[in-house]
């Protein structure tokens, strides 16, 4: 075997070799990456779930101390019952000067009537038929009455009578908080009859509706029904003043 075989063997050996050696290192290599890698992802994750722990952790001490005001509050109520109690007093009181709640008591039942009986035959040429029958003027005048005769309530066929109802007319029907209303038009007051009953005095307006054509009555009750106002009480202009 010639020098010239000998080196061409020789380097094809060491060639051999270090194509094995580069192999070996590669894998090495892509080994430690893959590990890298992993503990990479591991550790993003532990990251992660710590975070997730510290805001449960904080969300249930919020919790926490949520629950322990709303006991707080509970335990105020349940030691201070009386003055729930007196707040409780305090809003029937306000809720029956408003109106809102439906009232029963001594008073009186005023009727006023269109008179019926009147026809057009009955009519002489300057005669009015419309003074025999009941507008919204004659109902607020005995509602004006009442209360100076010292109402404490009035309902008009199942209307409450409050600080802002209006009485009026709209062609030939008579609205009372903005619903029809039609003769016989039912007064329930409550309040003392004795007092109630002297808006039949002579000369008040009670006597001119009879005098005039209308029909009007009033009888005094131990048992007078007041309903409730059942529309919306709205105030858009008032405040209050801060102490």
């Amino acid at each position: 075997m010639n020098d010239k075989i000998k080196i061409a063997i020789t380097i094809g050996i060491m060639c051999m070799l270090l194509t094995c050696a580069i192999l070996i290192q590669l894998h090495t290599i892509k080994e430690a990456t893959q590990i890298v890698g992993t503990t990479y992802a591991e550790e993003s994750l532990k990251d992660e779930v710590l975070r997730w722990k510290e805001n449960y952790e904080a969300l249930y001490e919020d919790l926490e101390e949520a629950e322990k005001e709303l006991e707080k509050v509970r335990q105020e109520m349940l030691s201070d019952n009386s003055r729930g109690t007196e707040l409780e007093t305090e809003l029937a009181e306000a809720n029956k000067l408003l109106g809102l709640t439906e009232l029963n008591g001594r008073g009186v039942i005023v009727t006023l009537s269109d008179n019926e009986e009147v026809t057009a035959k009955d009519l002489g040429i300057e005669d009015d038929i419309s003074k025999y029958l009941i507008h919204n003027n004659d109902v607020i005048n005995i509602v004006n009455e009442l209360f100076n005769a010292g109402a404490e309530a009035i309902s008009i066929n199942g209307q409450r009578i409050i600080t802002t109802t209006a009485i009026d007319c709209v062609g030939s029907v008579v609205t009372i908080n903005g619903e029809k209303v039609s003769s016989p038009f039912k007064i329930s007051a409550i309040g003392n009859p004795e007092s109630l009953s002297g808006i039949a005095r002579p000369g008040g307006y009670f006597e001119v509706i009879n005098s005039t054509g209308g029909i009007a009555t009033i009888e005094k009750s131990n048992n007078v029904t007041v309903a409730k106002y059942s529309g919306t009480i709205t105030a858009e202009h008032m405040t209050t003043i801060e102490d």
